[in-house]
C-alpha cells in the first residue's frame, strides 16, 4: 500500500506543477498586407511581431523550466519515458522555434511589398 500512496502522490504532485506553471502559447499575429497597407499599419504591425517574439522567447524558457520542474519530481523513471520526455519537449520546443521564424518571414514579406509599392 506504501507504493501506490507513494505513486499517487507523486502522480498528483506531478499534476500540480504543470497546473502551477501552465505555459500559455501567445497569440499569433495578425497580419498587415504590405501592399495596401499604411505606414501606421506596418509600425504597429511590426511592434506585434517583435511582442510576439519576446512572448515566444518566454514560452520556450516556460516549457523547458517547466520540464525540468516536473522531472526533480520523478524519483524513478525508466530511461525510455525519459527518453519520450526529451523528444516530446523537443518537439514543443521545435514547433514554437518555426512558427516564430515563419511569422518574422511573412512580416519581412510584408515590409518588402511595402517597401516595393512604395519605390514605384
Amino acid at each position: 500500500m506504501t507504493k501506490l500512496t507513494r505513486a499517487c502522490s507523486a502522480i498528483a504532485t506531478l499534476f500540480l506543477a504543470q497546473a502551477g506553471f501552465a505555459c500559455d502559447y501567445p497569440e499569433n499575429v495578425t497580419m498587415v498586407n504590405g501592399a495596401t497597407a499604411s505606414k501606421e499599419e506596418m509600425i504597429a504591425t511590426q511592434a506585434a511581431v517583435k511582442k510576439y517574439v519576446a512572448d515566444m522567447e518566454l514560452y520556450l524558457t516556460c516549457i523547458v523550466d517547466e520540464e525540468k520542474s516536473a522531472r526533480a519530481l520523478i524519483t524513478d523513471i525508466k530511461a525510455e519515458e525519459e527518453q519520450q520526455r526529451e523528444e516530446m519537449l523537443n518537439k514543443k520546443y521545435n514547433a514554437a522555434v518555426e512558427q516564430m521564424e515563419k511569422v518574422a518571414a511573412d512580416f519581412n514579406s510584408e515590409v518588402q511589398a511595402y517597401k516595393a509599392r512604395d519605390n514605384t
